[in-house]
This record gives structure tokens, sequence and C-alpha cells, in this order.
């Protein structure tokens, strides 16, 4: 039975060709504007490491004065995003946790030893031990370093694949030397070119998406030899822009905790320690410690810009209106065809079958309209892949959103062609 409704709606279609083009590119547009910014949208916000996620938490504390006028009893509203250095050493050897690491990013100048090379930046990350465990990064070759190392300052470095490929091609890396800034380190590992997106574990700005950092040295060991550190240092008091100092809050802190309960229990330690910083001068608003999950921390930093958002709002506005139009476009057609409806409501066929036949040319004109707003979608990701942003690179279509397309399209036009056949069916006297 649906197949010859399938029919019938090819030959309706066939007949009003114009008709059909104008339907079929409103609802290619619309479709074509909206999946655009879904799927980058849907890019953005997805997990950026799976399987590992659901067991990585941010503490978060305030060591900051109260404000001016400010009594003890002042909430803390809004914590910082990181911790001083006396906030983060404590918890990193607490051990509270399953695993924990301290982190900031920076850049350095990179000296390759081969001749006719010239000297480059790189990006990267200053980190603590259990960074690599923690975070599951998959090493190509040789691993990370331990605790160890990083109480003696150890000279070692980690390589992302693509800077390893750079500084020696298809020479193994390991126990190699690398010359960054004006110290030279030893490498120990390459990472299987690991690059989540967005890049999660760093500070959240401009630079969450795109390009990886290409190397990994031990946190004491770069603030040591004084390398460049990005990210916010923000002071207070007599801190000055000494990264050690009480003052300043501006490292990165993550911890495993493989249990709600281990959670819990975290989160315990962590009003636990601003009780007893309190006692000694410290932490002077009431005890407000969060300990945030990896999803729900990426929530909170708001990781898609607002200007996304509201484009997607557009183009799903811009959807909208082409649905509108086809439900204009699709009651005119099907209003003209009384003498179609007469015919086979004398044949013996139901008002049932009449709306059937009409949804199903209203699929139909979805499907059309899928094909063409995928091929509308790819040029809208194109274009945005060309954009300086960050985030732009991620703008790619999988299965999913593939599928999502037709699915989206088919259902729009469907809804768009409910009211015409509802309208269609009930009319009183076709065939007066």
């Amino acid at each position: 039975m649906y197949g010859y409704y399938l029919v019938l709606a090819l030959r309706s279609l066939q007949r009003s060709k114009v008709l059909t083009a104008l339907m079929v590119l409103a609802i290619g547009l619309g479709i074509g504007a909206s999946m655009t910014m879904i799927t980058v949208l849907h890019a953005m916000s997805g997990d950026p490491l799976p399987g590992r996620s659901d067991q990585l938490y941010v503490p978060q504390l305030d060591p900051r004065p109260l404000p001016r006028g400010g009594a003890s009893g002042t909430p803390a509203g809004n914590l910082p995003d990181s911790l001083t250095w006396s906030d983060a050493m404590a918890l990193l050897h607490a051990h509270r946790a399953d695993r924990q690491a301290a982190m900031s990013g920076g850049s350095a100048p990179v000296r390759p030893a081969q001749a006719g090379q010239h000297p480059f930046f790189a990006r990267g990350h200053y980190v603590t031990a259990d960074f690599f465990q923690m975070f599951a990064t998959p090493f190509r070759a040789g691993s990370g370093w331990n605790e160890q190392d990083d109480a003696d300052r150890a000279r070692v470095v980690v390589l992302n694949a693509g800077l390893a490929q750079r500084l020696f091609g298809a020479t193994p890396a390991i126990g190699r030397t690398v010359r960054l800034k004006d110290t030279d380190f030893r490498v120990i590992g390459v990472l299987d070119d690991w690059r989540p997106q967005p890049a999660f574990y760093a500070r959240i700005d401009d630079r969450a998406f795109g390009q990886a950092d290409q190397f990994f040295l031990p946190l004491q060991t770069a603030l040591d030899l004084r390398f460049n550190f990005s990210g916010d240092l923000r002071c207070w008091g007599s801190g000055g822009d000494n990264r050690r100092s009480d003052h300043c809050t501006w490292l990165q802190f993550w911890v495993q905790l493989a249990s709600p309960a281990k959670a819990q229990a975290y989160r315990a330690f962590l009003a636990d320690y601003w009780r007893d910083q309190q006692a000694h001068g410290r932490f002077p608003r009431p005890v407000d410690a969060r300990l945030y999950g990896l999803t729900d921390w990426l929530a909170h930093e708001q990781l898609i810009p607002a200007d996304l958002r509201l484009q997607l709002w557009l183009a799903l506005g811009f959807l909208g209106v082409c649905m509108v139009d086809i439900v204009g476009l699709l009651l005119a057609k099907f209003l003209r065809r009384r003498g179609e409806i007469c015919v086979r409501r004398a044949l013996g066929a139901r008002r049932r079958d009449i709306f059937v036949q009409f949804g199903m040319e209203a699929a139909v004109i979805g499907l059309a309209g899928g094909v063409l707003g995928l091929g509308l979608a790819q040029l809208g990701l194109w274009s945005v892949r060309r954009r300086p942003d960050g985030y732009a690179q991620l703008a790619h279509m999988d299965p999913a959103m593939l599928l999502g397309t037709f699915a989206l399209a088919v259902v729009a036009s469907v809804l768009a062609g409910l009211l015409p056949a509802w309208r269609a069916c009930v009319m009183r006297d076709p065939c007066a």
C-alpha cells in the first residue's frame, strides 16, 4: 500500500515541477543552515575523553580576601577557576584522590639540533607526574615521568607525535635531546598524536579548540627555569607576580575519583581543608568548596561562544520560516486536487488513506530537501573551516549528523504537511 502511495506522490510532484522545486529548495536551505550550526555545536560539546570523563573532577577553592567592606559571612559567589601554588601542592601531596595533577600551559622556543632547521615556538603544558595516567594519554613510545622526577626537577620531556616527527623524522625519539628555551631535555616518551577536543585540562579560553600541545614538561622544572606560562595570573595583597605566592591563583588542578562515593569523600576533604586554612588565617569567606565533573566543568566554563548559540537560533528560525512557506505551498497544491480526491473517495478510499497519501508526498519532498540540505550543510561546514577560530577545524559531519540531516528534513516536511493533508481530507463535498 505504501509503495502505491509513493508512486502517486512521485507522479504528483512531476506534474508540478516548479512548485516541487520551490518546496525542495525551501526545505534544503532551512536544513542546510540548521545542520551547519547543529554540527558545529555537536562537535564542540562532545565528550573529549570517552570512557574516562566520568572519573575526572576539578576542585575549586577561594583563598581571596573579603571584598572591601565585606563581613566574614560574605558568600563566596563565583570561585576562581584556578588554584594558588601552595593550595595545589597541598592537595597534590595529600593524595586523597586516586590520582591528582597540577598543570599550566605555556610556550617555548624549540631549537633543533639538525643543521639547516630554524628555531620555532611550540605550545606545551607543564604538568605533574600523574597527568599521563589520569588522562590515559596514548603513548607511541616510552612513558611519562614519576613523582621522584617531579621532586628532582628532572630535565625530561614528553613529545607529541607531531613535534617528534618534525624534529627527528622517522628516527626514534626516545633518549634523544631536545633543546627548549636554553635547556636540554631528554625525551622519555612520545604520545600518539594526542589532541582531545576541547583541551579540557587547560584553562578554557579561545585556545580550547584547535592545535594540540606539542610537549609536556615537569611543572616544577619549568617553574625553576622560568619558562613562559600562559593563562591568568591573578594576585592580591602582597602577592605581586610571584607564582609561588599563596596570594596568586594560576594553576589548573584535576583529580581522578573512581566512584561517586570517592567524589563525595573528596568534597568533604576539600571542606575540611578550607576550614583548616581558616584556622591559619586564610580563606576568610564561608566554606563553599566545590568539585565539578568534567562535563559539568565545561558547562560551567561556558565553552561554546554566545555568538554560535545565537547563530543556531537564527538558523532554526530560518528553518521555521521555510516550514511556514511549505505549509502554504502544500495547502495550495492539495486544495487544487479536489477532482483527484473526489475520484479516490468514490472508489472507496477513506479519509485516512487520503491523509497518508498526502503525508507520503510531504515525506518525499523532505527526503529530496534533505539531500539538497546535506550538500548545503557540507558547503556551510567548509566555509566554517576557513575561519581562523580554533573550533573551526572540528566542523565535520559524522554519521550521526548525516542521519540527523535526513531525519530532520523528513520530520520537518511531514510536520509542515500535516495541516494541508488534514485540510484536504476533511473538505466538505470535494466533488461539488
